[in-house]
């Protein structure tokens, strides 16, 4: 017959054992989180919060406009809303919308040819024919509304759009104007020139001044330039931050996502960069790791086929990858990466959870 204090030592001993079952799971989970590539974690690339926030620094450098975005210097184009006055003559005051020829109609004067002209030369050009019928006219010309320097800006950003520019732009004001990174962005930009927007280009081919066509389009149309996210938004340096002109397309590429589901931390989809290599274990790393109770050994990528729509699954023993006896298995985008519940690991979890509880309570009751 056993003692009271032998029949404790006996039970706590069972109680060890049964923690000691557990080690391992909780070994590898701790091994998974400690991976440098969790979120979070130093070492790990930046994520888009990270990017638009250093897109927020940047902003104060970019509320000062360039010589080119000056309103003295716009010259105007297709689709313009101007506002004309003529001080002598109010009658002959109008709001006007330059045609798609780059024309506006005047009372007394006709058709006057409009695109290419900055506001001052335009004024300029209506006194000149203004004399014929007034002895000292003198002209105001506003641009109210700018409808002729469009730059679309399309991809993972927050609102895409077309935004009407005056002058040249540059990636980060586009940027910044569609209100940073969508949570999908990938790591690059791509500004695509030569969009077809020349003034005069639709009706009346060669109307513009040589000048004027400089101004809208910029150099080396059709061409595609590459800007990597990271180099653009931390290393400083201007040449990344290239000139965006009318009728350019500023396109911020999307990352490909890659789900982690089951038993683990923080279940979700992750954004994977075209420059990132994903694996199942650095996966793993940003779903903050496995729960005690994960079925290692059960573990599975489901993958869906671009062409036929099909799912396969490809099933593989994780714990076997933890302790380095079978390579990490590459992911693609889309991929789904399963992790199932161990109902015997979650029974004998409880099963420990309660027989700590029990055994605290005769202690404490002895």
């Amino acid at each position: 017959m056993q003692r009271p204090i032998e029949r404790r030592l006996t039970f706590f001993a069972a109680l060890v054992g049964a923690c000691v079952l557990l080690c391992p799971a909780v070994s590898h989970s701790q091994t998974v989180q400690d991976d440098p590539s969790r979120t979070g974690k130093p070492g790990q690339a930046e994520t888009t919060e990270d990017l638009n926030r250093r897109l927020e620094q940047l902003n104060p450098s970019l509320a000062t406009p360039s010589a080119d975005s000056e309103p003295g210097e716009y010259r105007i184009g297709a689709h313009d809303l101007l506002e004309i006055n003529v001080f002598e003559a109010p009658d002959l005051n109008r709001s006007l919308r330059v045609s798609a020829g780059g024309e506006i109609s005047m009372p007394l004067l006709g058709a006057v040819q409009s695109s290419g002209l900055t506001a001052r030369e335009l004024e300029g050009t209506l006194e000149v024919k203004l004399r014929q019928y007034m002895k000292d006219p003198h002209v105001g010309v506003f641009v109210t509304t700018v409808e002729s320097h469009p730059v679309s800006v399309v991809g993972a950003v927050k609102k895409p759009g077309v935004f009407q520019i005056r002058g040249t732009k540059t990636v980060l004001e586009m940027l910044s104007l569609s209100e940073g990174l969508a949570d999908d962005a990938g790591d690059q930009v791509l500004v695509m020139r030569g969009a077809g927007l020349h003034f005069g280009s639709d009706t009346n081919p060669g109307t513009a001044s040589p000048d004027a066509a400089a101004a809208v389009a910029g150099p080396n149309d059709n061409d595609t330039i590459k800007i990597n996210l990271k180099d653009l938004l931390e290393s400083g340096d201007q040449r990344f931050n290239v000139a965006v002109y009318p009728g350019d397309i500023v396109k911020v590429t999307r990352g490909g996502i890659i789900y982690v589901i089951g038993d683990v931390k923080k279940p979700g989809g992750f954004v994977l960069k075209t420059d990132q290599n994903m694996s199942v274990l650095k996966a793993i790393a940003l779903a903050e790791g496995l729960n005690a109770t994960a079925a290692k050994s059960r573990t599975k990528i489901i993958r869906t086929d671009e062409k036929t729509g099909q799912r396969v699954e490809f099933p593989i023993d994780l714990g076997k990858v933890l302790a380095g006896k079978t390579p990490d298995t590459p992911l693609k985008p889309a991929d789904i990466v399963f992790i199932p519940n161990s109902s015997g690991k979650t029974m004998l979890y409880k099963g420990s959870e309660a027989a700590v509880a029990t055994a605290s309570g005769l202690i404490i009751w002895r």
